[in-house]
C-alpha cells in the first residue's frame, strides 16, 4: 500500500488487517512504488493519493510495465481526465473515496476479477495472433510446396505434416524453415 497520508494509510490499513486472510505491505519513505512491488510482489497494489497526481502515475507505469498484477487507487476528489490517464497507466480500479474509508475490500476484490479477467482476454488474444500468425507461415510454405513441386494444397500440407513427424518437429516449425530457406534463395 502506497500513501503518503500516515493518517489515512494506517485507517485503510486497520480495515484491511481485521480480515486474518489478508496482509498489508506498506511503502516505505522514499522507496518507489516499482522497487517495493518488485521486493515485495504483493497480489494487489493500493494506492491513495490525496490529491490526484499526475508524476504519481509514473510510478504506476513502472508497476504496470515490468510487473502484471492488479493496481487500486484511491482518490480523496473524482477527476473523469485523471482517471483516464489512470486507467491508461495500468490502474485496475479507480475509487473517489471520503474520510474514513469505507470497507475496502470488496473494492480490492472486485478490482482482482477485473484484472483476472482483462489478463485472460490479453493472454487469449496472444494466442490468437500467435496462431495467425502460423497459420500464415504455413500457408506459405504451402504456396511455395504448391508453384516448386507442383503439388495440391491438401498434397502440400501432408508433405509439411509428414515431414514435421519424420523430423519430431511441430509443423510450423518446418513451415517457417522452408520458407526461410526458399525466400532467402530467391533473394
Amino acid at each position: 500500500m502506497a500513501d503518503d497520508d500516515a493518517e489515512r494509510a494506517g485507517a485503510v490499513a486497520r480495515v484491511l488487517a481485521a480480515d486474518p486472510g489478508l496482509s498489508v505491505l506498506r511503502l516505505k519513505p522514499d522507496e518507489s512504488l516499482a522497487d517495493a512491488v518488485a521486493a515485495l510482489a504483493p497480489d494487489v497494489v493500493l494506492v491513495d493519493m490525496a490529491r490526484p497526481d499526475r508524476d504519481a502515475l509514473d510510478g504506476i507505469r513502472q508497476v504496470a510495465a515490468l510487473d502484471q498484477r492488479p493496481v487500486v487507487l484511491f482518490v480523496d476528489q473524482d477527476d473523469p481526465a485523471f482517471m483516464e490517464e489512470a486507467i491508461l497507466a495500468g490502474v485496475s480500479s479507480y475509487n473517489a473515496i471520503g474520510t474514513p474509508p469505507p470497507d475496502v475490500k470488496p473494492i480490492l476484490r472486485a478490482a482482482v476479477a477485473l484484472f483476472r479477467r482483462h489478463q485472460r482476454a490479453r493472454d487469449d488474444l496472444r494466442q490468437a495472433e500467435t496462431r495467425l500468425h502460423e497459420r500464415a507461415v504455413i500457408d506459405r510454405a504451402k504456396a511455395i510446396l504448391i508453384k516448386q513441386r507442383r503439388l495440391s494444397e491438401p498434397d502440400a500440407y501432408k508433405w509439411l505434416r509428414r515431414t514435421a513427424m519424420t523430423r519430431g518437429r511441430r509443423i510450423v516449425d518446418v513451415a517457417g524453415e522452408l520458407v526461410k530457406t526458399m525466400e532467402g534463395n530467391a533473394g
